[in-house]
């Protein structure tokens, strides 16, 4: 593809390559030729192969687990590129790692979502595209233009094609609730919430329900599910306060530590998720569907390549 003598160029590190292979397939054009490994001390190494002189660069990667070496992956990749005269430079996160820790919860704690804003700007990133992230001020942290894309009208076009009687939408939390407020409000129906304490991090105590759930079929939207702790609790209660069949989504499935054991184990029917963070084999189960962003991103991307509105797609 190529605008005003601009071309475009996509490449990707290790975390979001078989997203970055879908979203250049719905470009029309080829992923980026870059080696990214590392030496044997564990330093990372990247190679880019051709030529990125006065090109529009987007960079895929998520910041997912190994969190840190994703992360570093993504910069020195953003750096090479910056030295090697790329016109602009689009970092492309899918997931933003870092995020939960957006504000000082108590003394002395870090704000580490603002930390790696200044990191990837100071790389030399012009542009951020991301997707739901966990506190919408992020945004603020960047000194550069920031995209942000909604998961929830994919996740409400699948649920909507099952045409549940019955439905209501339910935030796990009351951080959550405008979330919920806008799944409900595009699949025309109520919204319940859960109110729950945390007593330590990823862990949750669910307190009391919010709303009429009694007979009907549910469905818990949260940005992205960790440990499982709170999503399986959730479900829980709602089925012990009368909830018909719980069905539960998410943007990003983190799904770390004893996730997969309890989501297998818990009363959820069927959790879907997105594929900003690629789902190993062993974490592919039965009541676990996965839909792509890959199209939402390409779109995305080709607007910003052509300087037009990417809000509009959500209008």
């Amino acid at each position: 593809m190529n605008i005003n003598g601009q071309e475009i160029k996509v490449f990707a590190g290790n975390s979001s390559k078989d997203l970055a292979l879908k979203i250049c397939e719905d470009l029309g054009v080829t992923l980026g030729d870059a080696e990214v490994g590392s030496f044997s001390d564990g330093e990372i190494a990247v190679n880019i192969k051709e030529t990125v002189r006065g090109a529009d660069v987007f960079v895929v990667q998520s910041t997912c687990a190994p969190v840190n070496r994703n992360l570093m992956e993504l910069l020195i990749m953003i750096d090479a590129l910056k030295r090697a005269s790329a016109g602009r430079i689009t970092a492309v996160i899918p997931y933003y790692g870092y995020a939960r820790q957006d504000r000082k919860a108590k003394a002395r704690d870090p704000i580490t979502a603002k930390l790696v804003a200044d990191l990837i700007t100071s790389a030399g990133a012009d542009r951020v595209l991301t997707m739901d992230l966990h506190a919408a001020q992020i945004q603020g942290y960047f000194n550069i233009p920031v995209d942000h894309l909604l998961g929830v009208p994919i996740l409400a076009k699948y649920f909507k094609e099952l045409q549940l009687e019955d439905l209501v939408i339910v935030s796990p939390d009351l951080g959550s609730v405008t979330r919920a407020r806008n799944f409900a409000n595009i699949l025309d129906t109520q919204i319940a919430i859960i109110d729950k304490r945390r007593p330590k991090a990823n862990v949750s105590e669910v307190m009391n329900i919010i709303g009429d759930i009694e007979g009907k079929n549910v469905i818990l939207i949260d940005d992205m599910i960790d440990t499982a702790g709170t999503i399986t609790n959730g479900a829980k209660a709602l089925k012990d306060f009368g909830a018909k069949e719980v069905y539960a989504c998410c943007t990003h499935p983190v799904l770390s530590g004893p996730a997969m054991e309890r989501i297998e184990n818990s009363v959820i029917k069927e959790l879907i998720v997105l594929d900003t963070i690629l789902l190993p084999e062993e974490k592919k189960i039965e009541n676990i569907k996965t839909l792509s962003v890959a199209s939402i991103f390409a779109e995305a991307i080709r607007r910003i390549y052509e300087n037009i509105s990417v809000s509009r797609l959500f209008d």
